[in-house]
């Protein structure tokens, strides 16, 4: 198994654990003020550890309820709050297969074009659709074996 496989199942092992435990919604109000509020802090301590304004902090809690708040500014006040901000990207399904998936799609579009270019030349091809498949998974694995230079382009 070679350094980039390796490093695949690794990440890939590492969010599937993530998935199975996922963070409950955000509340509407937001997490820095539901955590603040569910501590009993008012804005202004809040604010004062911050170093910035009342009206300040309002505009951070509101930021963050509507997705617009930067991870650097979450992390700054996560830590006035004594939190710790933790955030990940956990795909819909495995890397391994997300990459197959786009490997197998990479393959149909190069067999798509090769057929159409027997075509114009009259050269159809009458290969029955067990060998197309299996010409096409092979296509897929040798586009990942090149190391996905022609994966994503």
């Amino acid at each position: 198994m070679n350094v980039k496989e390796l490093r695949l199942r690794q990440v890939d092992a590492v969010l599937q654990e993530a998935a199975s435990h996922p963070i409950p919604p955000r509340p509407l109000s937001g997490w820095l003020r539901a955590i603040r509020e569910a501590l009993g802090m008012s804005s202004a301590v809040l604010a004062q550890r911050l170093d910035i304004s009342a009206s300040g902090l309002r505009k951070l809690e509101q930021a963050e309820a509507a997705d617009a708040i930067t991870l650097a500014t979450l992390r700054r006040v996560a830590e006035a709050l004594d939190c710790d901000l933790q955030y990940i990207l956990v795909p819909r399904q495995s890397l391994r297969q997300m990459r197959w998936q786009q490997a197998i799609g990479r393959a149909r579009d190069w067999q798509q074009r090769a057929s159409r270019t027997m075509a114009l030349e009259a050269q159809q091809s009458e290969a029955s659709s067990s060998i197309q498949q299996e010409q096409l998974d092979e296509m897929a694995q040798e586009i990942l074996r090149s190391g996905g230079a022609r994966l994503w382009d």
